[in-house]
């Protein structure tokens, strides 16, 4: 029955593949000379690489030549050394190369579709061909000895089992099948067995599959074990082992089932398989390079090379910023829109409070108005309550508002956030979710709340960043938009329909289109119709209807209703109309006759900006600029700019800010974060505590940080300037509840227009993007004057990707592009970066710095701020967690110092470096104080470190004509300090006074709660 299953999920997804395909294909995705990725467009850099970073190399059976992947381009190199020829274009993240016996052809697995799977390409680079199709991943190729087969592993089985394909027919065969995750699979010479990986939980290790079908534990070993080959006599097996304190290359009798180490315990060996020159000498890679090496011996020799690649710095006009006042801006951050049930009223959030638009009406009503946020408001059944989500005492409690009264009264206090209420269908109960203690990404606990009585009930266990629950009319289920992933041993997988019976039954996965995701989870459905016959929902960037029955099975076909970008999909109580937002303006459709009513709306705001002069009297001033600080001056601010800096004088007119012994820098730059409402007001005051004044969101539901980006700058709440993006534009998998999984030329193109219509500041791709798309997301994005960021370096920095998050981070392949499991970075990562002028955000701090920073300082975790705004609870378990965090993850705090010291070479190079932390991950605000801190421990100068927080993070946003330095007509947005920040950068969080748009906050002000 489970094989039979199989089959038929694997049959849909071939059929959805098909769809798939042609969209991708007539976007012209597929460009296969190799030649043509050496042409050098005006502006682009030869870059030559000697050096590679996690390559993977194989050897032709006429011991000739060297097969590499170098940066996602399959290489022919001479096995004597020298100039690298490409093999493929650079366009597929092309990887884990295998010569034919034959000697003609190169396997590899490749990316260009949007899935990982298998193709080859005659030796000359001529006959680019694929081998594997459909909405799977393949990996990891291994032709048979006599060439009529190809090995993969593959997740289209549920997890990845290993995978045989018979080239003259293309017909699969599965050889492995237990649920623990098998992988790397590689044949014997003579072809009678086959060694892979395996995760079992009864065995973990190398394995040996024989022709007969039998399966041997070879080497039993928890470890982070990789690439098993057989040496020649297939007596022994090389294999790649991980532990966190090394890195080996590793030989293994399978007679005897003795192990030992082949290579040091310096080395940084990569996991790739090692092949053979003769029956004494084999070939790897590690340390960045290609390695001939003998038996009995530990050092060899290196197989040098050249491969030179293209870079693009792009050159183009950049967004432009009125951040004066004077000109009110429509709202454009509406949240959390819900129609009443009569269709009459629209109730969402925007500028941190309440607002009902009349239907009729063009100016929406404030139900709230407080320096508290009010968020998440949902009709009641009856019409006659609104719940929604405020911190007015403390947390994220849950409200509900009396329409006709207008009172409003607490009805669930709980010690963590609560997020997404939605009312049971009779009226008599609530749904929402808990958050954690670390209210990290919105995972919650789904919980029910009797609104007669306050009665609490938990209903499901912690879920993965939810949608909104939507009840089913007889109140027996309640339906999410959740995470399936495809295996367990990569974490992404698609957004589908989950039911839970309230009734204990166990859950279930429902999907309209098969292996298809959902939109965004977010608040896009699924949405019960009240009739309980329909469910809507956001899919391709477009509202969607499915036939149902009363449990949630879906009953009929999916049926387009809109085609324009839709979100947050909200019922009347006749089911006959949807409400929902089409980017920037809420519309209604009927659901018989698919009529669009647009409903019209008058809002707007403006910055808050002061009028007055002041005068800071400054001890000393860094400029961003400068390695020495302007002393006893006065800064005079007009308004919300810097009208000059001046020598000091006594008795100038203006409010007086006597600073003679303080110290003052510009507002500090945190260039990778993600935020939710969840967190309430007091995230706004958090970050100006810490003297960060500007925000890069590099990922985020839109509308939500729209609110608050609007709600900051208008004042409506305080906080810090932010410049945000939407979600992770991603491609076909997903992972993040704001991740967007992006199926087609024509979904991306609305995805597209939404980003200049909600005035982005920058668009975030994510780790499933294909480069043909990505390189069509770059070209719209620099026409419109924003920047484009992603985990990529290249092909990315070819066709002019602006920047690039971590140093490490997550990668599509397993392992990363930029950096080894040890923690080494090396030359052909440092020259891309260096030459293409790219921008990156190391995020130091999250690969292990924040931990490492607060062993060396026993005052860490008392910092003012940090006490004040989390919990005792949150900083015991931040405290103990620590001690947790090398078991869980080897290597993570030991092999740090290797981070730093490459910061440090970006930096002296002449990269471009600035400073995050991708945050919540690491506790907001602290945790960019963090990563300053862990720069000049590992020998970056406290100047280096303040100008990448200030002055080129400010560049990289694009704001330097108005932001980034304290100079005559900038932006005064500053932080007053105790102490000497340029030569003990821990004093950059001794704030005493912070400044945005020329707004003075005390240190005070700021820890207290409105």
């Amino acid at each position: 029955m489970i094989r039979a299953i199989r089959l038929l999920r694997s049959f849909s997804r071939s059929i959805h593949f098909n769809h798939v395909f042609a969209l991708t294909a007539l976007s012209g995705a597929f460009v296969f000379s190799g030649n043509d990725a050496q042409a050098a467009a005006p502006d682009s850099t030869k870059v030559t690489l000697t050096e590679g970073t996690n390559m993977a190399t194989d050897l032709s059976p006429d011991k000739k030549s060297i097969a590499v992947d170098i940066q996602g381009t399959i290489w022919s190199i001479p096995i004597a050394g020298g100039d690298a020829k490409p093999l493929t274009d650079g366009m597929g993240d092309d990887r884990q190369p295998r010569w034919s016996p034959d000697g003609s052809r190169v396997a590899f697995q490749s990316f260009r579709d949007g899935y990982y799977h298998i193709w080859a390409v005659n030796k000359d680079g001529s006959g680019l061909t694929q081998l594997t199709f459909g909405v799977f991943d393949e990996r990891e190729p291994e032709w048979s000895p006599d060439g009529k087969f190809l090995l993969f592993s593959s997740d289209r089985g549920g997890n990845y089992d290993i995978w045989k394909m018979e080239l003259s027919t293309r017909t699969l065969t599965q050889l492995t099948n237990d649920p623990g995750n098998d992988y790397c699979p590689a044949y014997a010479s003579d072809g009678s067995k086959i060694t892979f990986v395996s995760e079992r939980t009864s065995g973990p290790g190398i394995y040996i599959l024989t022709n007969d079908g039998s399966q041997k534990l070879v080497v039993k070993n928890a470890a982070k074990l990789s690439a098993p080959a057989f040496n020649p006599a297939g007596t022994h097996i090389y294999f790649n082992s991980f532990t966190g304190a090394f890195s080996d290359l590793e030989e293994v009798d399978i007679a005897t089932g003795n192990a030992k180490s082949l290579t040091q315990p310096s080395e940084d060996v990569f996991p790739f398989r090692a092949s053979w020159i003769s029956p004494q000498e084999y070939l790897y890679s590690a340390d960045g390079k290609i390695k001939r090496v003998k038996l009995g011996e530990k050092t060899g020799q290196n197989v040098a090379f050249k491969a030179v690649v293209t870079v693009t710095t792009p050159v183009y006009t950049r967004k432009t910023y009125d951040f004066n006042s004077g000109k009110p801006k429509t709202v454009k951050g509406i949240k959390g829109l819900n129609v009443s049930p009569d269709g009459k009223r629209f109730v969402f959030s925007a500028l941190g409070d309440l607002w009902i638009l009349d239907k009729g009406a063009t100016v929406p009503k404030p139900i709230t108005k407080d320096a508290n946020l009010d968020a998440d408001p949902t009709w009641s059944p009856d019409g006659n309550t609104i719940a929604f989500l405020t911190d007015r005492s403390g947390a994220m409690n849950l409200w509900v508002h009396d329409v006709k009264t207008g009172k409003q009264s607490e009805l669930v206090m709980l010690d963590y956030d609560i997020n997404y209420p939605a009312w049971s269908p009779d009226g008599s109960k609530i749904a929402f979710y808990q958050a954690d203690p670390r209210n990290s990404w919105g995972r919650g606990t789904l919980q029910t709340v009797e609104v007669k009585t306050g009665k609490v009930e938990k209903i499901h266990e912690s879920l993965f960043v939810p949608s909104q629950p939507s009840w089913s009319p007889d109140g027996k289920t309640i339906a999410v938009s959740g995470l399936e992933v495809y295996s367990t041993r990569y974490r992404e997988g698609i957004n589908k329909i989950l039911l839970i019976s309230l009734d204990k039954k166990p859950d279930r996965f429902v999907s309209p289109v098969a292996e298809r995701s959902l939109g965004m989870r977010a608040k896009n459905g699924p949405a019960w119709s009240p009739d309980g016959k329909s469910m809507a929902y956001v899919q391709d960037g477009l509202l969607w209807v499915i036939a149902v029955d009363p449990s949630g099975t879906i009953v009929g076909p999916p049926r387009g209703l809109t085609h324009e970008l839709s979100e947050v999909p909200s019922w009347t109580a006749d089911s006959k109309t949807l409400v929902y937002m089409a980017t920037d303006t809420i519309k209604q459709i009927s659901i018989s006759d698919g009529k669009v009513e647009s409903i019209p709306m008058t809002f707007k705001w403006d910055y808050k900006q002061p009028k007055e002069t002041v005068v800071i009297h400054a001890g000393k001033v860094f400029d961003g600029r400068n390695k020495e600080y302007i002393k006893n001056v006065d800064i005079i601010i007009e308004g919300n700019r810097i009208k000059e800096i001046v020598p000091h004088k006594a008795g100038r007119p203006g409010k007086l800010v006597d600073a003679s012994d303080k110290t003052i820098i510009p507002g500090l730059f945190e260039m990778h974060t993600h935020q939710h409402a969840m967190t309430g007001e007091k995230l706004g005051r958090l970050w100006l505590s810490f003297g960060i004044t500007s925000l890069r969101e590099t990922g985020a539901d839109p509308y939500d940080a729209l609110e608050r980006k609007e709600s900051w700058d208008a004042g409506t709440l305080t906080g810090p300037r932010e410049f945000f993006t939407g979600g992770l534009t991603d491609g076909s998998r997903i992972y993040y509840g704001l991740a967007n999984s992006i199926h087609s030329t024509a979904q991306l193109d609305l995805e597209l227009e939404r980003a200049s219509r909600l005035g982005y500041d920058m668009i975030k791709t994510y780790v499933r993007m294909p480069d043909i798309l990505q390189q069509r997301i770059t070209n719209y994005a620099h026409k419109i004057g924003v920047p484009v960021s992603s985990h990529e370096i290249f092909p990315a920095m070819r066709y002019g990707v602006d920047a690039v998050e971590h140093i490490g981070g997550t990668s599509r392949r397993g392992y990363s592009p930029k950096i080894s499991a040890m923690n080494f970075t090396y030359q052909d990562v440092t020259e891309l970066l260096v030459k293409s002028k790219m921008n990156i955000t190391p995020t130091a701090s999250l690969q292990g710095g924040f931990y490492v920073m607060a062993g060396k300082d026993p005052g860490y975790y008392e910092n003012k701020q940090f006490k004040t705004f989390y919990s005792e609870e949150f900083r015991k378990a931040l405290k103990d967690g620590a001690s947790q965090i090398e078991k869980m993850f080897p290597g993570y705090t030991a092999n740090f110092g290797t981070i730093q010291k490459t910061v440090k070479n970006l930096i002296a190079s002449g990269a471009r470096v600035t400073a995050g932390t991708d945050s919540p991950f690491i506790p907001y605000a602290m945790s960019l104080h963090s990563e300053l801190q862990c720069w000049v421990d590992g020998g970056i100068t406290p100047f280096e470190t303040l100008r990448s927080a200030t002055l080129w993070s400010a560049e990289a946003v694009g704001v330097s004509k108005d932001l980034g330095t304290l100079e005559k007509g900038k932006l005064a947005d500053l932080v007053i300090v105790d102490g000497d920040p340029l030569v003990k950068i821990e004093d950059a969080w001794n704030v005493k006074h912070v400044m945005k748009n020329g707004i003075l906050f005390s240190i005070d002000e700021l820890l207290k709660k409105p």
